[in-house]
């Protein structure tokens, strides 16, 4: 096993929950970039497919643990984008409403 491998996806992994918790609170996408979320999941997931193939040890679980995390982080990303884009309409509708009354 790579100890400096380890290490790395260990430091990593650790920003995971704080991101996640972020997302769940706040429902917003703030400074998030959709593209760079998918670009880490490809990364783990190459990871992943290289333990598989070339070089089998415990380190598969922090990518696995890594990819799980930033998919999760992907999902509320989608998830924030489309309560963000609900209340955009909503707040159109009530601009127009408020207009027409007006």
């Amino acid at each position: 096993m790579s100890i400096f491998e380890a290490i790395m996806l260990i430091c990593f992994g650790m920003a995971w929950p704080f991101s996640i918790y972020k997302s769940w609170k706040t429902r917003e996408v703030g400074s998030k970039s959709l593209v760079f979320l998918v670009a880490l999941l490809v990364g783990y997931v190459a990871g992943i497919l290289h333990k598989v193939f070339y070089l089998m040890d415990g380190v598969i679980v922090l990518y696995v643990l890594n990819g799980t995390m930033v998919s999760i982080d992907i999902a509320l990303y989608l998830r924030n984008r489309m309560y963000q884009t609900r209340a955009s309409f909503a707040a159109a509708e009530r601009a127009d409403r408020e207009e027409v009354a007006g």
